[in-house]
Protein backbone atom coordinates (compact mmCIF):
# COMPACT_ATOMS: atom_id res chain seq x y z
CA UNK A 1 0.00 0.00 0.00
CA UNK A 2 1.28 3.42 -1.15
CA UNK A 3 1.26 6.01 1.65
CA UNK A 4 0.88 9.49 0.25
CA UNK A 5 3.25 12.62 1.71
CA UNK A 6 -0.08 13.67 3.28
CA UNK A 7 -0.80 11.20 5.50
CA UNK A 8 2.69 10.87 6.09
CA UNK A 9 2.81 14.37 7.12
CA UNK A 10 -0.65 14.12 9.35
CA UNK A 11 0.67 11.06 10.60
CA UNK A 12 3.61 13.65 11.89
CA UNK A 13 1.96 15.73 13.10
CA UNK A 14 -0.52 14.17 15.39
CA UNK A 15 2.85 12.50 16.86
CA UNK A 16 3.91 16.06 17.66
CA UNK A 17 0.54 16.95 19.10
CA UNK A 18 0.58 14.94 21.51
CA UNK A 19 1.70 15.95 25.03
CA UNK A 20 5.16 15.67 25.68
CA UNK A 21 4.26 13.18 29.14
CA UNK A 22 2.67 10.83 27.21
CA UNK A 23 5.52 10.28 24.17
CA UNK A 24 7.93 10.00 27.43
CA UNK A 25 5.91 7.65 29.56
CA UNK A 26 6.89 4.28 28.26
CA UNK A 27 10.25 5.06 29.02
CA UNK A 28 10.35 6.44 32.36
CA UNK A 29 12.57 7.20 33.18
CA UNK A 30 15.33 7.24 30.56
CA UNK A 31 17.40 10.24 32.03
CA UNK A 32 17.86 11.77 35.33
CA UNK A 33 15.37 13.06 36.99
CA UNK A 34 15.20 16.80 39.21
CA UNK A 35 14.08 17.19 42.76
CA UNK A 36 13.66 21.21 43.09
CA UNK A 37 14.05 22.52 46.56
CA UNK A 38 12.51 26.02 47.02
CA UNK A 39 15.57 26.86 49.98
CA UNK A 40 19.14 27.00 50.11
CA UNK A 41 21.04 23.94 50.96
CA UNK A 42 21.26 22.80 54.87
CA UNK A 43 17.56 23.49 55.89
CA UNK A 44 15.16 20.76 56.90
CA UNK A 45 13.54 21.15 53.22
CA UNK A 46 16.84 20.02 51.51
CA UNK A 47 17.79 17.55 54.35
CA UNK A 48 14.88 15.57 53.43
CA UNK A 49 14.83 15.69 49.67
CA UNK A 50 18.55 14.41 49.91
CA UNK A 51 17.37 11.60 52.28
CA UNK A 52 14.83 10.32 49.73
CA UNK A 53 16.74 11.09 46.23
CA UNK A 54 19.55 8.13 46.97
CA UNK A 55 16.30 5.79 47.70
CA UNK A 56 14.25 6.81 44.25
CA UNK A 57 17.43 6.75 42.73
CA UNK A 58 18.20 3.04 43.42
CA UNK A 59 14.62 2.33 42.73
CA UNK A 60 14.30 3.39 39.34
CA UNK A 61 18.04 3.25 38.00
CA UNK A 62 18.23 6.85 37.28
CA UNK A 63 19.83 9.49 39.23
CA UNK A 64 17.63 11.81 41.33
CA UNK A 65 19.08 15.39 41.14
CA UNK A 66 18.64 18.00 44.32
CA UNK A 67 18.43 20.88 42.58
CA UNK A 68 17.93 24.17 45.50
CA UNK A 69 16.01 26.69 43.43
CA UNK A 70 15.70 29.52 46.28
CA UNK A 71 13.77 32.67 46.81
CA UNK A 72 10.50 34.43 47.56
CA UNK A 73 9.45 32.77 50.42
CA UNK A 74 9.55 29.52 48.19
CA UNK A 75 7.71 30.89 45.14
CA UNK A 76 10.82 31.06 42.51
CA UNK A 77 11.79 27.35 43.04
CA UNK A 78 7.64 26.10 43.36
CA UNK A 79 6.91 28.67 40.18
CA UNK A 80 9.87 26.85 37.83
CA UNK A 81 8.22 23.25 38.58
CA UNK A 82 4.45 24.99 37.89
CA UNK A 83 6.18 25.87 34.37
CA UNK A 84 8.50 22.40 33.89
CA UNK A 85 6.98 20.07 31.50
CA UNK A 86 5.07 17.25 33.03
CA UNK A 87 6.97 14.57 31.79
CA UNK A 88 7.98 13.00 34.81
CA UNK A 89 11.28 14.82 34.80
CA UNK A 90 11.25 17.37 37.45
CA UNK A 91 9.08 17.10 41.15
CA UNK A 92 8.95 20.33 43.71
CA UNK A 93 9.73 19.20 47.65
CA UNK A 94 7.00 21.60 48.53
CA UNK A 95 6.27 22.97 52.24
CA UNK A 96 3.53 23.73 53.97
CA UNK A 97 5.13 27.53 52.95
CA UNK A 98 4.62 26.89 49.05
CA UNK A 99 1.19 24.98 49.63
CA UNK A 100 -0.48 26.36 52.50
CA UNK A 101 0.62 29.67 54.04
CA UNK A 102 2.01 31.43 50.71
CA UNK A 103 -1.50 31.73 48.85
CA UNK A 104 -3.07 33.69 52.00
CA UNK A 105 0.58 35.57 52.54
CA UNK A 106 1.26 36.86 49.19
CA UNK A 107 -1.12 38.97 47.16
CA UNK A 108 0.15 38.14 43.91
CA UNK A 109 1.45 34.70 43.41
CA UNK A 110 3.15 33.30 40.94
CA UNK A 111 1.89 30.10 39.93
CA UNK A 112 -1.95 28.16 41.38
CA UNK A 113 -0.85 26.02 44.29
CA UNK A 114 -3.52 23.56 43.88
CA UNK A 115 -4.19 23.80 39.47
CA UNK A 116 -0.32 24.16 38.62
CA UNK A 117 0.34 20.37 40.52
CA UNK A 118 -0.14 17.41 41.06
CA UNK A 119 0.27 16.03 44.52
CA UNK A 120 2.53 13.02 45.21
CA UNK A 121 3.24 12.34 48.61
CA UNK A 122 3.81 13.77 52.57
CA UNK A 123 7.14 13.38 53.13
CA UNK A 124 7.34 14.10 56.80
CA UNK A 125 6.07 16.59 59.22
CA UNK A 126 8.16 18.15 62.00
CA UNK A 127 7.91 20.92 64.45
CA UNK A 128 9.64 23.83 64.41
CA UNK A 129 11.85 24.94 67.45
CA UNK A 130 12.53 28.44 69.22
CA UNK A 131 15.74 28.81 69.36
CA UNK A 132 18.04 31.76 70.59
CA UNK A 133 21.52 32.58 70.52
CA UNK A 134 23.27 31.82 73.86
CA UNK A 135 24.94 35.38 73.59
CA UNK A 136 21.71 36.74 73.26
CA UNK A 137 20.03 34.63 75.86
CA UNK A 138 22.86 36.32 78.88
CA UNK A 139 22.05 39.66 77.40
CA UNK A 140 18.31 39.52 78.06
CA UNK A 141 18.64 36.61 80.82
CA UNK A 142 16.45 34.45 78.63
CA UNK A 143 15.55 31.13 79.78
CA UNK A 144 12.51 30.23 79.11
CA UNK A 145 9.48 31.57 76.83
CA UNK A 146 8.11 33.82 79.26
CA UNK A 147 11.26 35.46 80.15
CA UNK A 148 11.56 36.49 76.05
CA UNK A 149 8.47 37.62 75.80
CA UNK A 150 9.02 39.86 79.03
CA UNK A 151 12.44 40.77 77.07
CA UNK A 152 10.51 41.73 74.07
CA UNK A 153 8.12 43.56 75.48
CA UNK A 154 10.46 45.74 77.43
CA UNK A 155 12.66 45.93 74.68
CA UNK A 156 10.57 46.80 71.26
CA UNK A 157 12.46 46.49 68.26
CA UNK A 158 15.33 45.45 69.80
CA UNK A 159 15.33 41.29 69.34
CA UNK A 160 15.09 40.20 66.08
CA UNK A 161 13.91 37.15 64.23
CA UNK A 162 15.50 35.33 61.82
CA UNK A 163 13.46 33.12 58.97
CA UNK A 164 13.98 30.72 55.71
CA UNK A 165 12.27 33.66 54.14
CA UNK A 166 9.35 35.48 54.06
CA UNK A 167 5.73 33.15 53.98
CA UNK A 168 8.00 30.21 55.25
CA UNK A 169 6.22 28.25 58.65
CA UNK A 170 9.00 29.44 60.64
CA UNK A 171 8.42 33.21 59.39
CA UNK A 172 4.55 32.66 60.03
CA UNK A 173 5.45 30.45 63.42
CA UNK A 174 7.20 34.07 64.79
CA UNK A 175 4.32 36.51 63.40
CA UNK A 176 2.07 34.17 65.13
CA UNK A 177 4.06 34.37 68.44
CA UNK A 178 4.56 38.02 68.11
CA UNK A 179 0.34 38.65 67.37
CA UNK A 180 -0.43 36.26 70.49
CA UNK A 181 2.05 38.37 73.20
CA UNK A 182 1.57 41.27 71.95
CA UNK A 183 5.26 41.89 71.37
CA UNK A 184 7.97 43.53 67.68
CA UNK A 185 10.51 41.80 66.86
CA UNK A 186 12.43 42.68 63.61
CA UNK A 187 11.68 39.83 60.73
CA UNK A 188 15.31 39.14 58.88
CA UNK A 189 13.99 36.82 56.12
CA UNK A 190 17.39 34.69 54.69
CA UNK A 191 16.92 32.29 51.61
CA UNK A 192 16.78 29.40 53.53
CA UNK A 193 17.35 27.78 56.91
CA UNK A 194 20.95 27.10 56.29
CA UNK A 195 22.26 30.65 56.00
CA UNK A 196 19.84 32.32 58.84
CA UNK A 197 21.39 29.44 61.54
CA UNK A 198 24.80 30.19 60.31
CA UNK A 199 24.28 34.06 60.95
CA UNK A 200 22.11 33.00 63.99
CA UNK A 201 25.29 31.54 65.70
CA UNK A 202 27.44 34.17 64.63
CA UNK A 203 25.41 36.38 66.60
CA UNK A 204 24.61 38.52 63.77
CA UNK A 205 20.43 37.75 64.59
CA UNK A 206 18.91 36.77 68.05
CA UNK A 207 16.67 34.08 67.48
CA UNK A 208 14.45 32.11 65.46
CA UNK A 209 11.91 29.47 64.80
CA UNK A 210 13.42 26.91 62.95
CA UNK A 211 12.77 23.43 61.27
CA UNK A 212 13.55 20.77 64.21
CA UNK A 213 15.97 18.63 62.12
CA UNK A 214 18.02 21.22 60.91
CA UNK A 215 18.32 22.97 64.33
CA UNK A 216 18.70 20.21 66.48
CA UNK A 217 22.63 19.42 65.62
CA UNK A 218 23.33 22.99 67.06
CA UNK A 219 21.02 22.56 69.86
CA UNK A 220 22.79 19.79 70.83
CA UNK A 221 26.18 20.93 70.44
CA UNK A 222 25.66 23.90 72.27
CA UNK A 223 25.91 26.65 69.72
CA UNK A 224 22.27 27.42 70.23
CA UNK A 225 19.72 27.47 73.23
CA UNK A 226 16.38 26.20 72.66
CA UNK A 227 13.23 27.43 74.71
CA UNK A 228 10.49 24.95 73.18
CA UNK A 229 8.98 23.35 70.48
CA UNK A 230 5.96 25.36 68.14
CA UNK A 231 3.92 21.84 68.01
CA UNK A 232 0.89 20.55 69.74
CA UNK A 233 2.56 17.68 71.67
CA UNK A 234 6.82 17.08 72.64
CA UNK A 235 8.95 16.34 70.21
CA UNK A 236 10.26 12.46 70.49
CA UNK A 237 13.96 13.79 69.59
CA UNK A 238 14.02 16.43 72.41
CA UNK A 239 11.55 14.89 74.88
CA UNK A 240 12.70 17.18 77.68
CA UNK A 241 11.98 20.68 75.77
CA UNK A 242 8.25 21.73 76.76
CA UNK A 243 5.88 23.21 73.71
CA UNK A 244 5.25 26.98 73.67
CA UNK A 245 1.59 26.15 74.58
CA UNK A 246 2.78 24.66 77.85
CA UNK A 247 4.99 27.01 79.42
CA UNK A 248 3.83 30.23 77.57
CA UNK A 249 1.09 31.17 79.75
CA UNK A 250 -2.65 32.20 78.55
CA UNK A 251 -1.48 34.42 75.75
CA UNK A 252 0.07 31.23 73.96
CA UNK A 253 -2.19 28.56 75.36
CA UNK A 254 -3.30 27.21 72.36
CA UNK A 255 -0.47 28.20 69.89
CA UNK A 256 0.67 25.42 67.75
CA UNK A 257 2.74 26.24 64.35
CA UNK A 258 4.33 23.17 62.43
CA UNK A 259 6.11 22.29 59.33
CA UNK A 260 5.37 19.59 56.59
CA UNK A 261 7.03 18.87 53.46
CA UNK A 262 6.18 16.74 50.25
CA UNK A 263 6.87 15.51 47.00
CA UNK A 264 4.64 17.58 44.18
CA UNK A 265 5.07 17.71 40.05
CA UNK A 266 3.51 20.19 37.75
CA UNK A 267 -0.34 19.29 36.96
CA UNK A 268 -0.57 16.41 34.00
CA UNK A 269 2.35 14.54 35.06
CA UNK A 270 0.89 10.91 34.08
CA UNK A 271 -0.66 9.55 36.91
CA UNK A 272 1.35 6.09 36.45
CA UNK A 273 4.41 8.09 37.05
CA UNK A 274 3.19 9.99 39.94
CA UNK A 275 1.98 6.66 41.27
CA UNK A 276 5.14 4.64 41.01
CA UNK A 277 7.07 7.45 43.10
CA UNK A 278 4.43 7.87 46.05
CA UNK A 279 4.74 3.96 46.29
CA UNK A 280 8.63 3.98 46.12
CA UNK A 281 8.73 7.08 48.59
CA UNK A 282 6.50 5.81 50.84
CA UNK A 283 8.65 2.11 50.74
CA UNK A 284 11.63 4.11 51.63
CA UNK A 285 10.16 5.70 54.23
CA UNK A 286 8.91 2.68 55.65
CA UNK A 287 12.30 1.58 56.39
CA UNK A 288 14.30 1.29 59.59
CA UNK A 289 16.99 2.89 58.37
CA UNK A 290 15.03 5.82 56.91
CA UNK A 291 12.39 5.57 59.30
CA UNK A 292 15.22 5.74 62.55
CA UNK A 293 17.51 9.02 60.56
CA UNK A 294 14.47 10.83 60.10
CA UNK A 295 12.84 10.89 63.41
CA UNK A 296 16.09 11.18 65.68
CA UNK A 297 16.13 14.20 63.35
CA UNK A 298 12.72 15.72 64.70
CA UNK A 299 10.78 14.57 61.30
CA UNK A 300 7.93 12.09 61.48
CA UNK A 301 7.63 10.25 58.45
CA UNK A 302 4.22 9.77 56.25
CA UNK A 303 4.45 8.43 52.83
CA UNK A 304 0.07 8.94 52.02
CA UNK A 305 -1.15 8.47 48.67
CA UNK A 306 -1.97 11.36 46.46
CA UNK A 307 -5.16 11.88 47.05
CA UNK A 308 -4.76 11.56 50.64
CA UNK A 309 -2.34 13.95 50.04
CA UNK A 310 -4.34 16.77 48.16
CA UNK A 311 -7.16 16.69 50.52
CA UNK A 312 -4.33 17.24 53.51
CA UNK A 313 -3.46 20.05 51.03
CA UNK A 314 -6.83 21.89 51.23
CA UNK A 315 -7.23 21.20 54.95
CA UNK A 316 -3.92 23.12 55.47
CA UNK A 317 -4.80 25.53 52.89
CA UNK A 318 -7.57 26.50 55.01
CA UNK A 319 -6.26 26.35 58.43
CA UNK A 320 -3.37 28.64 57.62
CA UNK A 321 -5.53 31.19 55.84
CA UNK A 322 -6.93 31.88 59.66
CA UNK A 323 -3.47 31.66 61.15
CA UNK A 324 -2.51 34.64 58.39
CA UNK A 325 -5.14 36.06 58.70
CA UNK A 326 -4.90 36.31 62.55
CA UNK A 327 -1.76 37.12 62.42
CA UNK A 328 -1.80 40.03 60.20
CA UNK A 329 0.77 38.80 58.08
CA UNK A 330 1.58 40.34 54.62
CA UNK A 331 4.34 40.30 52.37
CA UNK A 332 4.46 42.32 49.66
Amino acid sequence: MTISRRHLLAAAAATTALPRATRAQGAWPAKPVRIVVPFAASGTTDILARAIAPELQRAFGQPFVVDNKPGAGGNTGAAEVAKAPNDGYTFLMGTVGTHAINPSLYPKMPYDHVRDFAPVTLVAGVPNVLVLNPATARKYGIRSVADLVKAARANPGRLNMASSGNGTSIHLAGELFKSLTGTFMLHLPYRGSGPALIDLMAGNVDLMFDNLPSALPHIKSGRLDALAVTSAQRSAALPDLPTVAEVGGQALAGYEASSWFGLLAPAGTPAEIVARVQQETAKALGTAAIKERLQAQGAIPSGMVPAEFARFIDAETRKWAAVVKASGAKVD
